[in-house]
């Protein structure tokens, strides 16, 4: 039952967690958000230091809370991207240091991959197709998944400007809610109407492609209906549960045509926006109509995480895939093909 060590530096939470046969033994979560607020949008350079000083206890921290030592990791699973790329370079070389100094097997795996493996800690193994939709700040994509560890990932559609919680982002510092938007929003909307305007759903048209998703002209309906009405006080938890609702009918209406169109009984919704109440509820009860099932991991678990990773290296070390060799250069624009940063393989490393 081999023990694997993931690390997660992509944006602005430094993530350890540790996984062994599936079941996820210790994680430690340091996040610089703080550091951030003020300028309303993750600064690289201060996400990238608060790595460095956040990695190392984090690691300790997730071994205190497993019960192990450092001798007793067998791998190790770092973020190769994509992500900021100081960022992601801190946790890739913090990653490096430990396989070699332990003598263990390094991977170098693809954030995403993380977000979709994640799911296994808490539900069990994926079923051998399942359609997948990964929404977060920079990215919201629809993906038909096979074997994580093995097969490549396909691509049905993603976003082709502003991702859903980058809208999310924008739209709160439209309306003078704190970074990050996503909960703020979430949490005003409660008291609002999500009937009160009628915002666009964006590239729902029967001439749209059908899974790619547009979330920048949301979000100037939202500036420009702000603007036609600055004589009178905006109404922000109407506006924020009419402009969360939007997004939740075009994610869930999308993903669960992908499910029906593939023939896939199971829809996978993972990433941060994953964590919010009303896109979770749609999608529970859409899914439901439709006879799908749905996976959607605990709120702590959909943001980023060490435990996402290393759930990442377990799928892959049990697997027997190849690991990486210690050269392995980060990518923080890398494309989803596969678990591996790099994409599918089998064999030796070349």
């Amino acid at each position: 039952m081999p023990v694997v060590l993931g690390i997660e530096t992509s944006c602005d939470e430094t993530g350890v967690g540790i996984v062994a046969d599936g079941v996820l033994l210790g994680d430690a979560l340091a996040t610089s958000m703080d550091e951030h607020a003020r300028f309303g949008g993750v600064v690289p350079e201060i996400a990238a230091r608060a790595h460095l000083h956040a990695v190392t206890p984090m690691v300790r921290h997730a071994l205190d809370r497993a019960g192990i030592g450092l001798g007793d990791i067998d791998a190790v699973a770092a973020t190769a991207g994509p992500g900021l790329a100081t960022a992601v370079q801190v946790g890739l070389a913090a990653g490096k240091a430990y396989a070699l100094s332990l003598g263990v097997p390094l991977y170098g795996v693809h954030h995403l991959a993380g977000h979709a493996a994640v799911d296994t800690l808490e539900h069990g193994p994926l079923p051998r197709r399942c359609v997948a939709l990964i929404v977060s700040g920079g990215h919201t994509s629809l993906l038909l998944l096979g074997d994580l560890a093995r097969d490549p990932v396909i691509h049905l559609g993603d976003t082709v400007d502003d991702a859903a919680g980058e809208a999310f982002d924008k739209v709160a510092r439209l309306l003078g809610l704190p970074y990050p938007g996503g909960p703020a929003i979430d949490r005003i909307a409660r008291d609002g109407n999500p009937d009160a305007i009628n915002f666009p759903r964006p590239m729902t048209s029967r001439h749209d492609p059908p899974y790619q998703f547009s979330f920048s002209g949301l979000k100037t309906a939202v500036a420009r209906w702000i603007e036609k009405n600055a004589d009178q006080p905006v109404p922000v938890p109407d506006v924020a549960a009419s402009f969360q609702e939007a997004i939740a009918d075009t994610l869930t209406h999308k993903a669960l045509a992908a499910c029906r169109d593939h023939r896939a009984d199971t829809l996978l919704l993972v990433g941060g926006v994953a964590a919010n109440s009303r896109v979770r509820h749609l999608a529970e009860q859409r899914a439901a109509t439709a006879g799908v099932r749905l996976r959607v991991p605990s709120p702590r678990l959909c943001t980023d995480n060490g435990a996402m990773i290393a759930a990442v290296g377990d799928l892959l070390v049990r697997a027997n895939v190849a690991p990486d060799r210690l050269d392995l250069s980060a990518d923080p624009s890398a494309a989803l093909h596969g678990a591996l940063l790099r994409g599918p393989r089998r064999g030796r490393p070349v």
